[in-house]
Formats: C-alpha cells, sequence, structure tokens
C-alpha cells in the first residue's frame, strides 16, 4: 500500500487513541486547518492573506472549536440542525470574525453521521458507501433541523439567497416553516438550482467526493502518472479545478452569475495549463498569485468551493489519507 494512504483507523487503534467519534473528529479538524492554510488559493483567506474583519487565525480557531460538535454528530446522538446550530454557537464562542464555516458544517455534519456508522460498525471504509449514508441522513432531516437551521443564520452572519417563499432574514418565515412541515431537505431541494451546497445535498455529495478521490489519486499515483506529491499543491489544484467546474455560490450572492461564471472562465484556464504540463502547480504559480491578487482587490472570495473541498478532504482523511 502507498505509504501516503494508511486505511481508517482500526478497532485497536481506537481502543488505543479513542473512540471512532474522536477520529472523525480529528480528520474534520485537519481538514479545515488544512484547507484555510493552503495557499495560493484564489480569493479566499489563507495563512498569506486576511479581510479587514476576518483573518486567517479566525478560521483556525473555528475548525478547533467545532471537535466536540463532530464527534457527538459521529455518535448519532444529535440531529443535524441542532448539530448546526451548537456547531454556530461553538465557532462564535471561540473567534469574532463572523461566519467561517457555515457550509462547510452544513457537509461536515451528515458526512460525519455517516462515518460514525461506518467506523462503529467496523465496515471497510468506502467513499461511495459514506456518501450514500450521508445522503440517507440528509433526506431524513425533519422539520425541526429546518428551524434549526434558519435560528442559525442570525447568529452565523450567513450572506444567502433567500430559499423561494422563505425569507432567511425573516423571523416570520419560522411560522410558515412550522406550519407547513417543510424540512431542511426539501428547502436544500428548492435551493440546490442556485446554491452548490444544497446541491450536493441533493445529489449526494457528489462534488464532495469527486474532490476526495482528485485528492487520493493524486497523492497516491504511482511513478508514470499524473502525480501531485504536495498536499499544499493537491488541495490548489482541487480548489482551482472544481471552480473552474462550478460557478461558485458566495461569489453568484454577493455578485451575480455572469461574475461567478467569469471567475470559473479564468480558473478553467489556468487549470489546462496545469494540466497540459504535467500538473506542475509550482510552474504556474506566478499565474495562480496573479489570479488570487485579483480576486482578493475585486472583493471575490469562492467561499462555498472551499467548502466543498473542505469535506473532499476530510473524505480523503478518514480513508486513511496521510502526508
Amino acid at each position: 500500500m502507498n505509504p501516503d494512504y494508511c486505511g481508517p483507523v482500526s478497532d485497536d487503534a481506537c481502543c488505543s487513541f479513542g473512540s471512532a467519534a474522536s477520529y472523525i473528529a480529528r480528520c474534520a479538524q485537519l481538514a479545515m486547518v488544512l484547507e484555510v492554510s493552503s495557499s495560493p488559493k484564489p480569493g479566499n483567506i489563507d495563512r498569506h492573506h486576511d479581510y479587514d474583519d476576518t483573518r486567517y487565525e479566525h478560521f483556525l480557531a473555528s475548525a478547533i472549536s467545532v471537535s466536540p460538535v463532530i464527534e457527538n454528530a459521529a455518535r448519532g446522538c444529535v440531529s443535524i440542525g441542532e448539530s448546526l446550530k451548537y456547531a454556530v454557537y461553538q465557532s462564535n464562542c471561540w473567534q469574532s470574525g463572523g461566519n467561517t464555516h457555515f457550509g462547510a458544517f452544513l457537509l461536515l455534519i451528515p458526512l460525519s453521521m455517516a462515518a460514525g456508522q461506518l467506523l462503529d460498525n467496523s465496515g471497510k471504509f468506502d467513499v461511495a458507501m459514506l456518501i450514500s449514508r450521508a445522503h440517507e441522513a440528509v433526506r431524513s432531516s425533519d422539520n425541526d433541523d429546518a428551524l434549526d437551521f434558519y435560528r442559525s443564520f442570525s447568529s452565523a452572519g450567513v450572506r444567502v439567497n433567500d430559499v423561494d417563499d422563505f425569507d432567511l432574514q425573516d423571523e416570520s418565515s419560522l411560522d410558515s416553516l412550522k406550519e407547513e412541515g417543510v424540512t431542511l431537505y426539501d428547502l436544500m431541494k428548492i435551493s440546490q438550482g442556485y446554491d452548490q451546497i444544497a446541491n450536493e445535498w441533493v445529489t449526494g455529495f457528489k462534488n464532495c467526493a469527486y474532490c476526495a478521490q482528485t485528492i487520493i489519486r493524486l497523492m497516491t499515483a504511482s511513478e508514470g502518472e499524473d502525480r501531485i506529491d504536495d498536499i499544499n499543491n493537491v488541495i490548489v489544484y482541487t480548489f482551482l479545478k472544481l471552480l473552474s467546474e462550478n460557478a461558485d455560490t458566495f461569489i453568484r450572492t454577493k455578485t451575480n452569475i455572469e461574475t461567478a461564471e467569469n471567475v470559473s472562465v479564468q480558473a478553467k484556464y489556468i487549470i489546462s495549463q496545469i494540466e497540459n504540463n504535467g500538473y506542475d502547480i509550482n510552474a504556474f504559480r506566478s499565474e495562480i498569485e496573479d489570479f488570487d491578487e485579483e480576486l482578493l482587490r475585486q472583493k471575490l472570495n469562492p467561499g462555498s468551493t472551499a467548502d466543498i473541498i473542505i469535506a473532499g478532504i476530510f473524505i480523503a482523511l478518514l480513508g486513511g489519507l496521510r502526508f
């Protein structure tokens, strides 16, 4: 087996170093830390770039703070909505930079629930099985989850498009949700056409799995195959690849669909250069840095892309990827 791919935690390891839930939480924390630390990652905060009100350290604090939330989700003892509300609360308790990981929490919580089921039952880790279980979890969400989701917005400070018929900034929407018995999965189905995170819920975490498989493939490739053996560079590549294929929701919400699509076109140009030249990220670092500076200047940050990348890293780590 490739030394960079160790396989998931064993029962013996769980007994020696903590529960499966603890292992899952550490994978989630590391995924969030690796994503925000990777650089250059065009438009987003990283170890070299801060925003006026939100800093790299805010993301680190948020990532570390949610360990108990992920552990409880992995144990299956808390609902998706309660977990989301608790994650936002913990994040805000430990940092004052505003919304750092709301979209990532929406992905990590059901994936952690699924991982807890697989690892606790000593099942062989499999990406397809994981996302299938996660899809089952989100389809089983209920009205209370939807209500907790809405309540989380004011405390998280999330910039979002309103869901059709439900104003996310209007408290009266809670009454409408309750009266109509709308589930959180129902809300995601309504939003999937213009929201990447909602689309992940409805399509079975397709891009999350794609990112995980891309990272695993490039870091574990044999000699002579396309390979990126640096964890920073493989995250940067996967970020650009996902951005090149999907207009970012956060940019679209902040500006318009045309601007978001133009950013994707620019990412696609850089990706084509990388892929046509042996996947050598360093050879095109100046182009990536220029793209990064341009997006930062325009205040265009592909935050939803980053959330999905976090989920992809998380899945890869769960499966045993090491670096």
